[in-house]
């Protein structure tokens, strides 16, 4: 079975037509990306931009951030390229009335909010019986409060202007136990049957609410996590596909709930795990 975790990263200018080929309605609407300055986030904002989608790209690492921010206008911005623009801006998803602020930032800098991706979480690390108040109160607020907020602060703004899509970012370990990480388990659990709730209760004003749950995608957290080789290995063995995702593979998942071609589906969590949800 291949075992090749080696990521792609960014998109060359040999890659551009087919780029722009794929979900060509996409451009010229407008996105919010939450946790954008590196890891999935960074890989979403590149990859709507590169469609011709507006960003505002919101974390609250703000010098990663502006550096992020400031790679992707440096690619994709300018010339003869049809992409979107991008902006950056500090939000920490906790802080209800900032998300609502950084919805309407998003509306009057591009004259719509279309998407809003809540991707920002945290992935503490203690055994069950160490977890502090503290621990569990930042990763359900990060996780599922934050979650909550972005939704309400995307649903005020869309629900005037002809609806949107809401994609909340779920795990794998919403539906498998995973030593010492017990408060992020039961966050994304959350996450993916608030992704359910809200699809209902959100849809009567024309807005789709879907979850994506990666499994192990070759990002900077998976690699500190299994930088042992043996231990990689074990993970990949419980990977029916055999070998870890790249980010990219996640983001084709994104676009097409984005699309149009998904404009009869919402309240689904598509897992993006190469079947080990099925296996461990």
């Amino acid at each position: 079975m291949p075992t090749d975790t080696t990521p792609q990263r960014g998109f060359g200018d040999s890659d551009w037509n087919t780029i722009q080929a794929q979900y060509p309605e996409l451009a010229g609407r407008t996105a919010v990306v939450t946790g954008a300055a590196q890891g999935l986030g960074a890989q979403y904002a590149e990859g709507l931009v590169a469609r011709g989608v507006n960003v505002l790209a919101v974390d609250v690492a703000e010098e990663t951030l502006r550096n992020r921010v400031e790679l992707i206008s440096n690619t994709y911005v300018g010339g003869d390229k049809s992409s979107g623009r991008i902006v950056g801006d500090r939000l920490d998803v906790t802080d209800q009335a900032a998300a609502r602020r950084i919805a309407q930032s998003a509306f009057d800098t591009f004259g719509s909010l279309d998407y809003w991706i809540n991707n920002a979480g945290i992935f503490p690390t203690a055994a069950a019986e160490d977890i502090t108040d503290d621990q569990l109160a930042r990763t359900l607020g990060v996780n599922v409060h934050g979650a909550l907020f972005g939704a309400q602060a995307a649903a005020q703004i869309m629900r005037e202007h002809g609806g949107g899509v809401i994609i909340n970012m779920g795990s794998v370990a919403a539906n498998r136990a995973r030593l010492k990480h017990a408060d992020y388990c039961a966050a994304k659990a959350g996450v993916e049957h608030l992704t359910r709730c809200l699809a209902v209760e959100f849809g009567p004003l024309g807005i789709r609410v879907n979850g994506i749950g990666p499994g192990d995608i070759d990002t900077d957290m998976l690699r500190d996590l299994h930088a042992d080789e043996q231990a990689l290995e074990s993970v990949m063995s419980g990977i029916p596909l055999g070998r870890i995702g790249s980010p990219p593979e996640v983001l084709g998942v994104l676009l097409f709930l984005l699309s149009d071609g998904a404009r009869y589906v919402t309240g689904h969590v598509v897992s993006v795990d190469g079947g080990s949800r099925l296996v461990r």
